[in-house]
């Protein structure tokens, strides 16, 4: 143990807070982060190996793009081969696999495919090539929504009619409370996703603290953040409390912030979405209003949902998602299915449930 602690700048802070840990450790504890972010920031750290035996860390559904349905990948790679195209996205999508290909293969056979750093690009990409139409790949949750919402208000407000997106942005918390109603897991408490909770606030949790009986504390990302969160959590259940904390105040208030909501809403309304491994949630979803059906892609170019999608064959990452598989588990973790070559998403992103095991452990 005192490897880990060794690598922590404050190793007083630390080691008090493992103190209280262990000294409020006693019945097993199942408790779930649902951010990615927070995921890799467990695994570099060593907090798993921290932490007492009884306080089991589970990663859910973090990863936006883990958690894109493969009928999704599949319909973005069929716009990828429309010569009308170009295909705009983060990074992190060109590896994901679809049912037969991927964007990375897809770009290598000649398709038009631009990596951009942030969606403002690929709007500067339509301004630039009026004679081509690009399609940005929205993939995200609520922190990146607000920022796509802005740029769609902006493409049609100066009239950039061969812009659009192809909306895959989903909602964390209709995911927290579908894993709850599932009953795979015994939960305990909810580490919640911090920069999520910067834009929709920590009282968008206040129903699922009500109604499960479930303690949600919001986190931050530091190793020290991430401990004293699951010290609010264990001093919660030791208490009989189910109530929503904030840990990570000096990022997040309980309102969010609600000029990012107002752009949001402004711009979307939630609807049902596919989700890989937890299926179709209602409301979890964000769709163009009406007034911007022009920017969607998949009205755009009459994208029919993609029926024949399939997952890939032996890959648990629909289970790693909702937490009832560790990806040791997955017969080709590590072999057939590595970070060079990936079989799942879940190895694809830097988010990724099984890169941060792959990476760290």
């Amino acid at each position: 143990m005192m490897k880990y602690i060794d690598e922590f700048r404050d190793k007083k802070l630390v080691s008090g807070l493992l103190e209280e840990i262990d000294r409020l450790s006693g019945q097993p504890v199942n408790l779930m982060e649902v951010c990615g972010t927070h995921t890799m920031a467990i695994f570099r750290s060593g907090i798993k190996q921290l932490l007492p035996e009884t306080i089991n860390l589970i990663s859910g559904p973090g990863c936006p793009v883990c958690v894109t349905a493969q009928a999704d990948i599949d319909a973005m790679l069929a716009l990828a081969r429309d010569k009308r195209v170009t295909i705009a996205t983060f990074g992190d999508m060109l590896k994901v696999p679809g049912t037969r290909s991927s964007l990375e293969k897809e770009r290598a056979a000649g398709c038009r495919v631009v990596p951009v750093y942030s969606p403002l690009d690929a709007l500067e990409l339509a301004r630039e090539r009026p004679g081509t139409e690009v399609v940005f790949l929205a993939v995200g949750f609520e922190t990146t929504a607000p920022a796509i919402a802005s740029v769609v208000s902006d493409a049609r407000r100066q009239n950039i009619t061969n812009f659009s997106i192809y909306c895959c942005h989903k909602l964390i918390p209709p995911a927290m409370k579908l894993l709850l109603d599932a009953r795979e897991l015994k939960l305990d408490g909810f580490l919640c996703p911090g920069h999520v909770s910067s834009i929709i606030g920590s009282r968008a949790y206040t129903g699922i603290a009500r109604r499960y009986r479930m303690p949600c504390v919001i986190s931050g990302f530091e190793p020290t953040d991430i401990l004293e969160t699951v010290l609010m959590l264990l001093r919660q259940r030791r208490g009989g409390a189910a109530r929503v904390e904030i840990q990570y105040k000096r990022a997040v208030h309980p309102a969010g912030n609600p000029l990012a909501m107002r752009m949001l809403r402004a711009v979307f309304s939630a609807g049902d979405a596919d989700w890989r491994g937890l299926g179709v949630i209602p409301d979890s979803g964000l769709h163009l209003k009406k007034p911007f059906h022009g920017f969607d892609a998949a009205r755009k170019f009459r994208i029919a949902p993609v029926k024949t999608a399939a997952e890939p064959r032996q890959c648990l990452c629909g289970k790693v998602l909702r937490g009832v598989s560790t990806p040791p588990q997955c017969r080709l973790f590590g072999k057939t299915c590595t970070p060079e070559h990936p079989y799942g998403p879940c190895m694809v992103s830097s988010e990724g449930t099984c890169a941060a095991w792959y990476k760290y452990r």
